[in-house]
């Protein structure tokens, strides 16, 4: 049994461990649920309070001693609703924002020219906004598109980046890794040209341009992705992309 899962849903490791704990002894009063969860006494009331307040949690009084019990594990998918719509409420107010936000960004346009990019979610975060940015009909490049080394979920993450792409039809022309020759996932196909590059030239590096923007991603354990907002940088690697294109392989 996967208990991290539990934890991903919203439960911290205390949660999880007084939750078990009160599925295999059943009702019972704080000192041996403290001994079996393996949660010392001083928090075990604050993990149990808010167990109740999740709804997986219940207690009954006996001889004016407090018992806890756990509410059946159906009431998870209870729990999982409610934090369903709490999060859809914070979306629609994150929407309404939005405007505010962007006239917030406006005021600093011109004035940042690079911006370091840390973690996988932070580097794809860039692929999510090419799908923003562009129209139908608009077109992005690639230099060394690839999917890095033992990143397994890279390869997911595209294949979703390029049915998202696909589906508003934004052109991607590609020039890809050789060593990605029968192994793109399909739904890059949506949409594109793509040519492969020589063995010679391959590497983890990619670099993505469109309008004003560069941005030059490292597919390492840890990716890295560096923005650059030039127009001058972008007519450099069009010059670049363009030298490639004639030696690259269909």
């Amino acid at each position: 049994m996967d208990l991290k899962l539990l934890e991903e849903i919203g439960l911290t490791q205390g949660e999880v461990k007084v939750y078990l704990a009160l599925l295999r002894i059943g009702a019972t009063k704080t000192g041996p649920l403290s001994a079996t969860a393996g949660v010392s006494s001083s928090k075990v009331y604050k993990m149990l309070d808010r167990l109740e307040r999740k709804g997986l949690v219940g207690h009954i009084i006996k001889g004016e001693i407090k018992y806890f019990t756990a509410m059946e594990p159906k009431r998870l998918l209870d729990f999982l609703d409610e934090r369903e719509k709490q999060l859809q409420n914070k979306k629609a107010e994150i929407e309404k924002m939005l405007p505010e936000l962007e006239k917030t960004k406006s005021l600093t346009n011109g004035k940042t020219e690079a911006v370091l990019y840390e973690g996988f979610r932070a580097v794809t975060n860039f692929f999510r906004n090419i799908v923003d940015e562009l129209e139908a009909g608009e077109t992005y490049y690639v230099i060394g598109g690839g999917y890095g080394k033992n990143i397994p979920k890279l390869q997911r993450f595209f294949y979703g980046h390029h049915m998202r792409r696909g589906r508003k039809k934004i052109i991607v022309k590609m020039l890809a890794n050789f060593d990605t020759k029968n192994t793109l996932v399909k739904t890059t196909s949506k949409h594109s040209e793509i040519r492969f590059l020589p063995q010679y030239l391959i590497t983890n590096m990619e670099i993505v341009f469109y309008k004003n923007k560069v941005f030059i991603a490292f597919w390492t354990l840890e990716p890295k992705g560096l923005l650059l907002e030039s127009e001058e940088a972008v007519k450099s690697f069009s010059t670049y992309f363009d030298a490639l294109w004639k030696i690259a392989k269909t």
